[in-house]
Protein backbone atom coordinates (compact mmCIF):
# COMPACT_ATOMS: atom_id res chain seq x y z
CA UNK A 1 0.00 0.00 0.00
CA UNK A 2 1.21 3.32 -0.75
CA UNK A 3 0.31 6.81 -0.64
CA UNK A 4 0.60 9.49 2.14
CA UNK A 5 -1.00 9.93 5.38
CA UNK A 6 -3.76 12.32 4.19
CA UNK A 7 -4.16 9.73 1.00
CA UNK A 8 -4.97 6.71 3.23
CA UNK A 9 -7.21 8.90 5.98
CA UNK A 10 -9.08 10.06 2.19
CA UNK A 11 -9.48 6.29 1.45
CA UNK A 12 -10.82 5.55 4.56
CA UNK A 13 -13.67 8.19 4.38
CA UNK A 14 -14.49 6.58 1.09
CA UNK A 15 -14.77 3.13 2.55
CA UNK A 16 -11.31 2.13 1.34
CA UNK A 17 -9.19 0.34 3.32
CA UNK A 18 -5.95 -1.03 3.57
CA UNK A 19 -5.95 -4.70 3.21
CA UNK A 20 -6.51 -6.98 6.42
CA UNK A 21 -2.97 -8.48 5.96
CA UNK A 22 -1.86 -8.17 9.59
CA UNK A 23 1.13 -5.45 8.16
CA UNK A 24 1.93 -2.07 8.97
CA UNK A 25 2.78 0.34 7.02
CA UNK A 26 5.25 3.20 7.64
CA UNK A 27 4.79 6.97 6.38
CA UNK A 28 6.11 9.73 6.77
CA UNK A 29 4.40 12.90 9.29
CA UNK A 30 1.91 15.21 7.54
CA UNK A 31 3.65 18.02 9.80
CA UNK A 32 6.09 18.22 13.09
CA UNK A 33 3.22 18.43 15.67
CA UNK A 34 1.28 15.03 14.87
CA UNK A 35 3.48 11.43 15.07
CA UNK A 36 1.08 7.90 15.84
CA UNK A 37 -0.99 5.17 15.00
CA UNK A 38 -3.99 4.11 13.73
CA UNK A 39 -5.14 0.94 13.65
CA UNK A 40 -7.70 -0.22 10.97
CA UNK A 41 -8.80 -3.70 10.59
CA UNK A 42 -6.03 -6.34 10.55
CA UNK A 43 -3.33 -3.61 9.46
CA UNK A 44 -2.16 -0.37 11.14
CA UNK A 45 -0.67 2.51 9.56
CA UNK A 46 2.01 3.91 11.75
CA UNK A 47 3.12 8.02 10.88
CA UNK A 48 6.56 9.06 11.88
CA UNK A 49 9.51 10.83 10.68
CA UNK A 50 11.53 7.49 12.22
CA UNK A 51 12.97 4.86 10.23
CA UNK A 52 10.50 2.58 8.84
CA UNK A 53 13.23 -0.27 10.29
CA UNK A 54 13.24 0.84 13.77
CA UNK A 55 9.22 0.35 13.76
CA UNK A 56 8.98 -2.89 12.74
CA UNK A 57 12.11 -3.80 14.36
CA UNK A 58 10.14 -2.74 17.65
CA UNK A 59 6.87 -4.10 16.66
CA UNK A 60 8.62 -7.26 16.70
CA UNK A 61 9.88 -7.06 20.42
CA UNK A 62 6.66 -5.89 21.49
CA UNK A 63 6.25 -10.37 22.19
CA UNK A 64 2.33 -9.66 21.64
CA UNK A 65 0.09 -10.90 18.99
CA UNK A 66 0.98 -9.34 15.51
CA UNK A 67 -2.31 -8.06 15.08
CA UNK A 68 -2.51 -5.54 18.05
CA UNK A 69 1.31 -4.61 18.20
CA UNK A 70 1.04 -1.28 17.08
CA UNK A 71 -1.12 -0.66 20.04
CA UNK A 72 0.41 -2.65 22.63
CA UNK A 73 1.67 -0.76 25.52
CA UNK A 74 5.30 -1.68 25.20
CA UNK A 75 5.47 -0.20 21.58
CA UNK A 76 3.77 2.85 22.26
CA UNK A 77 5.93 3.66 25.38
CA UNK A 78 9.14 2.81 22.97
CA UNK A 79 7.75 4.90 20.37
CA UNK A 80 7.10 7.73 23.00
CA UNK A 81 10.52 7.67 24.32
CA UNK A 82 12.32 7.35 21.12
CA UNK A 83 10.43 10.35 19.90
CA UNK A 84 10.21 12.88 23.28
CA UNK A 85 6.40 13.18 22.69
CA UNK A 86 3.24 11.47 24.80
CA UNK A 87 0.06 10.59 24.48
CA UNK A 88 -3.48 10.63 26.53
CA UNK A 89 -5.22 7.61 25.15
CA UNK A 90 -6.16 5.42 22.67
CA UNK A 91 -9.38 6.63 20.88
CA UNK A 92 -11.91 5.38 18.69
CA UNK A 93 -11.62 6.91 15.51
CA UNK A 94 -14.81 7.95 13.27
CA UNK A 95 -15.49 9.56 10.07
CA UNK A 96 -18.86 11.21 8.65
CA UNK A 97 -19.72 11.80 5.50
CA UNK A 98 -20.24 15.89 5.12
CA UNK A 99 -23.85 17.05 4.49
CA UNK A 100 -25.66 19.99 2.65
CA UNK A 101 -27.42 23.29 4.02
CA UNK A 102 -27.52 25.08 7.40
CA UNK A 103 -27.20 22.58 10.00
CA UNK A 104 -30.14 22.39 11.84
CA UNK A 105 -29.59 23.56 14.94
CA UNK A 106 -29.40 27.75 15.85
CA UNK A 107 -25.37 28.21 16.72
CA UNK A 108 -23.54 31.30 17.29
CA UNK A 109 -19.90 31.22 16.13
CA UNK A 110 -17.67 32.43 19.12
CA UNK A 111 -14.46 35.10 17.90
CA UNK A 112 -12.61 34.82 21.23
CA UNK A 113 -14.15 31.45 23.32
CA UNK A 114 -11.88 31.11 26.41
CA UNK A 115 -13.84 27.35 26.84
CA UNK A 116 -11.29 24.71 28.05
CA UNK A 117 -12.20 22.47 25.24
CA UNK A 118 -11.13 25.12 22.91
CA UNK A 119 -7.81 25.68 24.71
CA UNK A 120 -7.02 21.99 24.04
CA UNK A 121 -8.36 22.12 20.28
CA UNK A 122 -5.50 24.99 19.17
CA UNK A 123 -2.94 22.75 20.45
CA UNK A 124 -3.99 19.91 18.22
CA UNK A 125 -5.19 21.62 15.81
CA UNK A 126 -4.80 24.03 12.76
CA UNK A 127 -8.25 26.86 11.75
CA UNK A 128 -10.06 26.86 15.16
CA UNK A 129 -13.55 27.80 14.52
CA UNK A 130 -16.26 27.62 17.64
CA UNK A 131 -19.91 27.71 17.49
CA UNK A 132 -22.36 27.46 20.87
CA UNK A 133 -25.36 26.46 21.32
CA UNK A 134 -27.82 26.53 24.47
CA UNK A 135 -25.70 24.52 26.79
CA UNK A 136 -23.23 23.17 24.43
CA UNK A 137 -20.32 24.16 22.14
CA UNK A 138 -19.14 22.71 18.96
CA UNK A 139 -14.79 22.95 17.55
CA UNK A 140 -14.37 22.45 14.41
CA UNK A 141 -9.88 22.33 13.27
CA UNK A 142 -7.34 20.52 11.15
CA UNK A 143 -5.66 18.11 12.90
CA UNK A 144 -3.96 14.94 11.56
CA UNK A 145 -2.64 15.27 8.33
CA UNK A 146 -5.01 18.34 7.20
CA UNK A 147 -8.32 16.68 7.70
CA UNK A 148 -10.95 18.30 9.57
CA UNK A 149 -12.02 17.47 13.13
CA UNK A 150 -15.00 18.29 15.59
CA UNK A 151 -15.06 17.83 19.35
CA UNK A 152 -18.69 18.51 20.85
CA UNK A 153 -19.24 19.74 24.71
CA UNK A 154 -22.37 19.35 26.24
CA UNK A 155 -22.97 20.50 29.95
CA UNK A 156 -24.13 18.11 32.13
CA UNK A 157 -27.92 19.92 32.94
CA UNK A 158 -28.95 19.31 29.30
CA UNK A 159 -27.66 16.38 28.75
CA UNK A 160 -29.96 13.26 27.49
CA UNK A 161 -31.85 15.44 25.57
CA UNK A 162 -30.12 14.86 21.94
CA UNK A 163 -27.94 18.00 22.12
CA UNK A 164 -25.00 16.13 21.64
CA UNK A 165 -26.10 14.25 18.56
CA UNK A 166 -27.17 17.50 17.16
CA UNK A 167 -23.98 19.20 17.66
CA UNK A 168 -22.02 16.76 15.84
CA UNK A 169 -24.75 16.59 12.93
CA UNK A 170 -24.07 20.38 12.80
CA UNK A 171 -19.90 19.63 12.32
CA UNK A 172 -21.16 17.98 8.68
CA UNK A 173 -22.89 20.52 7.20
CA UNK A 174 -19.90 23.10 8.58
CA UNK A 175 -17.11 21.19 6.99
CA UNK A 176 -16.83 22.24 3.80
CA UNK A 177 -17.96 19.82 2.17
CA UNK A 178 -15.29 17.88 3.21
CA UNK A 179 -15.54 14.80 5.50
CA UNK A 180 -15.58 14.96 9.32
CA UNK A 181 -13.45 13.20 11.64
CA UNK A 182 -14.24 12.74 14.92
CA UNK A 183 -11.97 10.95 18.31
CA UNK A 184 -13.98 9.48 21.32
CA UNK A 185 -12.42 8.12 24.50
CA UNK A 186 -13.61 3.99 24.02
CA UNK A 187 -14.66 4.62 27.54
CA UNK A 188 -16.90 7.30 26.70
CA UNK A 189 -19.97 5.53 26.16
CA UNK A 190 -22.02 9.07 25.56
CA UNK A 191 -19.83 10.76 23.28
CA UNK A 192 -19.88 7.41 21.15
CA UNK A 193 -23.47 6.99 20.97
CA UNK A 194 -24.04 10.75 19.86
CA UNK A 195 -21.51 10.58 17.27
CA UNK A 196 -23.03 7.24 16.35
CA UNK A 197 -26.52 8.43 16.51
CA UNK A 198 -25.16 11.38 14.31
CA UNK A 199 -23.93 9.59 11.21
CA UNK A 200 -20.51 9.03 12.56
CA UNK A 201 -18.88 5.33 11.37
CA UNK A 202 -16.42 3.30 13.26
CA UNK A 203 -13.10 3.39 11.06
CA UNK A 204 -10.43 2.51 13.52
CA UNK A 205 -8.38 3.00 16.76
CA UNK A 206 -5.82 6.04 17.33
CA UNK A 207 -2.86 6.68 19.55
CA UNK A 208 -1.98 10.24 18.55
CA UNK A 209 1.59 11.29 20.13
CA UNK A 210 1.73 14.99 20.95
CA UNK A 211 5.07 16.43 20.77
CA UNK A 212 5.99 18.21 24.06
Amino acid sequence: MAGTLRDILDAAARGVFPPPDGGTTVVPQHAHRDAGVIAFTAHSVVFTDEGEGWVHETLAAADCDPLAATMNPRFLAAFMERTGRTTDTIDLLTVAAPLSGPPPLRLTELDDPGHPRVARARERRDGVRVWAADGGVLVLGRGVAGRPEAAIEVAEGVRHRGLGRALAVAARHLSGGEPVWAQQAAGNARSVRAFQAAGYRPVGAEALLIAR
